[in-house]
């Protein structure tokens, strides 16, 4: 089972763009956590540049407990010469949850089988680093108390030593919600026995995918 990946920050399109004998070609990514927001993103960027030929495509989605949805489309280019050189980039990038459109207006030039493998492959891999990325992973969640006028201190200094706090709730205590790797909580424990003289003990909370 896949416990932590790269995908897309969340809330941005990256876009580059070239020309390759008169040929232009439009590429842009962005993060899609599943196949109905892929296609949204595809048909928005079709609607977008409507005068382009072809709008080709390629996603690598995560499952959870399954392998990755991957699809492509070579939107009217000849077959395999588009979306499946996207798509192997895509791949290579160890990006998912990430659609990527590349949009070409034809320039008259006819560019051949390896021409197009190569334009759309070089689309994809010029503007992939561009891309930034943030992490997904599993971790373990624990609660702890701490008294209003001990939260602030606490939080600082527990996200000096690495520890990520992902939820604070105020009521007649500050609830903090902290989120650590597998295995994690005998180390935790010990950091908040230092920091609090022992009065603070974690509670389990479960897990959850947690982004970085």
């Amino acid at each position: 089972m896949l416990t932590t990946y790269q995908l897309p920050a969340a809330g941005q399109t990256w876009s580059h763009e070239w020309e390759v004998k008169r040929s232009r070609f439009l590429s842009l990514a962005r993060r899609t956590p599943d196949e109905q927001a892929a296609r949204e993103f595809i048909a928005s960027v079709r609607a977008d540049y409507p005068d382009a030929r072809h709008h080709c495509s390629a996603y690598m989605l995560h499952v959870e407990n399954a392998n990755p949805i991957e699809r492509s489309s070579d939107d009217g280019e000849p077959s395999g010469t588009a979306g499946r050189p996207m798509l192997d980039v895509l791949k290579g990038s160890e990006l998912l949850d990430a659609t990527v459109v590349v949009v070409r207006w034809f320039g008259g030039i006819k560019l051949g089988a390896g021409g197009l493998v190569h334009a759309y492959s070089q689309s994809v891999g010029d503007l992939l680093p561009q891309v930034r990325r943030v992490t997904r992973a599993i971790r373990e969640l624990y609660l702890i108390e701490v008294p209003h006028a001990e939260a602030g201190r606490l939080e600082a200094d527990l996200r000096a030593r690495g520890v990520a706090i992902t939820d604070t709730d105020y009521g007649a205590a500050v609830t903090h919600t902290l989120a650590v790797e597998p295995g994690g909580r005998e180390e935790l424990e010990s950091t908040l026995a230092a920091l609090t003289a022992g009065a603070v003990i974690p509670v389990e909370a479960g897990t959850a995918w947690v982004e970085y």
